[in-house]
C-alpha cells in the first residue's frame, strides 16, 4: 500500500498525540515443485488450490460487465467442507456498507474515503451480483451478505477432492474511491482490482471470509485464465501473460491472459495509456503504463524512473529471492499505491523521487505478501513492515541516500506511538484498530522496526541469511509470524520466542538506563517490561573506547560480535552490575540506536 500517504496520516497523528513451491514461469505455463514442504514450522502444512477460468465482457460506457467463471477448487485440507465463501469486494462501494459506515464513524477517517461512499448515486456504486452458481452441475443455495457470498454446498467436499463451481455474474465498476474503480482523480478509466467473485481462503485456522471494511486481502493460490472483451481503443495492463489480442465484430477486442501460480488477478485500462517496456538482465520484462495526458515534466519522470525500477527488481531478487515470473508492470491507476499479482497500481502525477519511492515500496510487496503470502488482515505488520524495511534499504542504496540507518524514521514513529497511549498490539486485526493512524504506524513502522531490531538481536549477517531462508522456505505459501521467528532461530542458533511474544503480541516497551557509574563500576537498570540484549560503548578517562555486549540469558547464546562479551543478564533482575578495567569517562547504551528504547535520555552517562 502507498506508504507516502500513510506517512502523512502518521505525522498528523503524532502531532495530535503530544501497511514452498519453486516456480519457473513461461509465457504460457508454470512448472511447480509438488514435493511436500518440509521446512515450515508446521510439518503438516497444507494449503488449498483454485483454478479460475473467466470470460468478461466490459462495457466502457456504462462501466458494467458480465462475467462467466469456472472455478476448480481442490480441498487439500484434512477437513470435510460443507460451505464455501466468496468475496464480493465491489459491494463495499455502496451507501450503508460496512466500509461506508466505518469510514464515517472512526475518529480519523481516511481522507480518500471520508463520506464519499454515502453520496454515490445508483450508477456510481460498485456491485457484484451472482446470477447463478452450480457445484459439479448441481444447483446450490447461496446468499449475498454485504461483501461476502455465503454458499451452502449441494454435497460436502471431501479431503483431497476437487469440485467445479460454475457462476454467472454481473458487475458495476464504482466511481474510484478506494483502490478500485473508474475515473480516478488522474483520469484513469478503469482500475480493476478485487473485481471478481474471489473464493475465500480456508486453512488450519478455518475460513477467512472477512468483510471488506478498509484493509487488505488474503487469497487462495492458483492459476488464472482470463479472457477480457473490451473497447478496442483501450490499452490494458495487469497480471499474467498476454496470449492473444484479437478484434471482434463491432468496436471490441478480446484479450486472453494466463497468470500461473498467483492468488489474485488485476488489470487496468485506459485509451490514453503509453506502454513502455524495459528488460531486466537475467530477469523479467518490466511494463510501464501511464497516461499520455500527463504534463511534460511528469512524462519525463516516468521515463527517468524506468531504469531505477530495473535496479529495484535486481536489488530485491538479490537480497530476498529471485523474482519467479517473466513480467512485472507498473501501472498508473488507483488512489495511491497498492500491490497486486505481477503488478502495482500507483498514482502517476508525481515527481521523479516520489515515483521511484512509491514503486520501490509497491514492488517490494511482490516478495512480502505476494510471494510470502501472509494474511494481511491478521498479520498486516508482516506485509507492510517487512516491505517498508527492505524498500528503505533499497532506496538508500539505489538512490544513494547515504543514511547510516535507513530505518530511523520507522523507529521514531513507533516510539511516538508507544508513548502515546494509543498503541494496540500487533495481534490486532487490521480492521479493529481504534485509530487509522495507530494502524498505520503499527503496520508500517513497528513492523519495520521488528525486522530491523531482529538484526540488532541476531546480527546483520544472520538477518540477511534469515530473510533469504524465509523466502526459500515459504514462497508460494501462507507464512505466519512464528515462521519468521523459527527461521531466524534456525539461522542464528538462538532462542527468540520471547521477541515475537513481547514485541509482536503485547505493547510492552523497551527502556534500559545507565543507573550509575562510579570509577570502574557500572550499574544498568531495566525499566521497561520487554527484555533485550545490550550493546554498550564505554569511553575511558584515558580516551580509549571499548565495546561490550551483555547477552540476554533467555536467548541461550550470543550474536556474532567483536565486542567484549560479559556475563548474561536474566530478565527478572531489574539491575545489572559489572566492573571495567579502567576508570570511565562516559557510557552509552545502544550507540547505533538499533534498539527501540522509548527513552534515550537515560541511555548515557
Amino acid at each position: 500500500m502507498n506508504r507516502f500517504l500513510i506517512f502523512l496520516f502518521s505525522v498528523s497523528f503524532l502531532l495530535s498525540c503530544s501497511s514452498n513451491k519453486n516456480v519457473v514461469a513461461t509465457n504460457t505455463s508454470v512448472v511447480t515443485s509438488t514435493a511436500a514442504p518440509s521446512t515450515s514450522s508446521n510439518s503438516n502444512y497444507w494449503q488449498q488450490h483454485v483454478d479460475y477460468k473467466m470470460d468478461i465482457d466490459m462495457d466502457v460506457n456504462s462501466y458494467q460487465y458480465q462475467g462467466k467463471q469456472k472455478l476448480v477448487y481442490t480441498n487439500n485440507s484434512p477437513d470435510v467442507l460443507n460451505r464455501v465463501y466468496y468475496h464480493l469486494y465491489f459491494n463495499a462501494f455502496q451507501p450503508g456498507s460496512e466500509m461506508d459506515v466505518r469510514s464515517r464513524t472512526i475518529a480519523d477517517p481516511d481522507p480518500r474515503v471520508g463520506d464519499r461512499i454515502s453520496k454515490l448515486a445508483p450508477n456510481e456504486i460498485g456491485y457484484i451480483k451472482v446470477n447463478s452458481l452450480t457445484q459439479n452441475g448441481a444447483s446450490i443455495q447461496y446468499e449475498t451478505v454485504g461483501t461476502v457470498l455465503e454458499v451452502d454446498l449441494a454435497k460436502p467436499i471431501q479431503p483431497g477432492e476437487s469440485v467445479t463451481f460454475d457462476m454467472l455474474f454481473d458487475g458495476q465498476v464504482p466511481l474510484q474511491i478506494r483502490r478500485s474503480g473508474r475515473n480516478n482523480k488522474e483520469g484513469v478509466a478503469l482500475s480493476m482490482t478485487q473485481w471478481y467473485p474471489k473464493l475465500a481462503e480456508y486453512d488450519f485456522e478455518g475460513w477467512h471470509a472477512d468483510p471488506y471494511i478498509g484493509r487488505e486481502f488474503h487469497g487462495v493460490w492458483g492459476d488464472f485464465d482470463v479472457k477480457l472483451t473490451i473497447d478496442k481503443n483501450y490499452v490494458v495492463g495487469g497480471s499474467g501473460y498476454l496470449q492473444s489480442e484479437n478484434e471482434i465484430s463491432g468496436n471490441k477486442k478480446v484479450l486472453h491472459f494466463i497468470a500461473p501460480e498467483v492468488h489474485d488477478f488485476t488489470w487496468a485500462a485506459d485509451p490514453d495509456y503509453i506502454h513502455d517496456t524495459m528488460q531486466v538482465p537475467n530477469g523479467p520484462v518490466l511494463n510501464f503504463y501511464y497516461k499520455s495526458t500527463l504534463d511534460k515534466e511528469k512524462l519525463e519522470s516516468w521515463k527517468k524512473m524506468q531504469p531505477k525500477t530495473v535496479e529495484l527488481m535486481q536489488y530485491y531478487s538479490e537480497h530476498v529471492g529471485k523474482y519467479p515470473y517473466k513480467q512485472y508492470s507498473v501501472i498508473q491507476g488507483g488512489d495511491g499505491g497498492m500491490e497486486y499479482a505481477m503488478c502495482t497500481l500507483i498514482t502517476g502525477n508525481r515527481s521523479y523521487g516520489s515515483l521511484v519511492g512509491v514503486t520501490a515500496h509497491e514492488m517490494a510487496h511482490t516478495w512480502f505478501q505476494f510471494l510470502l503470502a501472509s494474511n494481511e488482515a491478521k498479520h498486516e505488520w508482516m506485509d507492510e513492515g517487512f516491505t517498508s524495511y527492505i524498500s528503505d534499504l533499497a532506496m538508500n542504496e539505489i538512490m544513494k541516500e547515504d543514511n547510516d540507518n535507513p530505518t530511523s524514521s520507522a523507529y521514531k514513529s513507533y516510539i511516538y506511538l508507544a508513548k502515546s497511549g494509543k498503541e494496540q498490539p500487533l495481534t490486532t486485526h487490521a480492521d479493529r484498530y481504534e485509530f487509522n493512524r495507530a494502524y498505520s504506524i503499527s503496520a508500517y513502522s513497528k513492523g519495520e522496526v521488528f525486522m530491523a531490531q531482529l538484526g540488532y538481536i541476531i546480527g546483520d549477517t544472520n538477518l540477511k541469511q534469515t530473510i533469504k531462508k524465509y523466502f526459500n522456505d515459504f514462497a508460494f505459501k501462507h507464512p505466519k509470524p512464528l515462521d519468521i521467528i523459527r527461521t531466524a532461530e534456525k539461522v542464528s542458533g538462538l532462542e527468540l520466542d520471547w521477541y515475537l511474544i513481547d514485541f509482536g503480541q503485547t505493547t510492552n516497551t523497551i527502556d534500559y538506563s545507565v543507573k550509575s557509574v562510579e570509577d570502574k563500576t557500572v550499574v544498568l537498570e531495566r525499566i521497561g517490561l520487554m527484555p533485550m540484549p545490550i550493546d554498550l560503548t564505554v569511553t575511558y578517562t584515558d580516551g580509549s573506547i571499548e565495546d561490550f555486549y551483555i547477552p540476554l540469558q533467555m536467548m541461550r547464546g550470543e550474536k556474532p560480535t567483536s565486542a567484549t562479551i560479559i556475563k548474561d543478564w536474566a530478565w527478572a533482575y531489574p539491575t545489572y552490575t559489572f566492573e571495567t578495567s579502567k576508570d570511565i569517562k562516559s557510557i552509552q547504551i545502544d550507540p547505533k540506536e538499533m534498539m527501540a528504547d522509548i527513552d534515550k535520555e537515560n541511555n548515557s552517562n
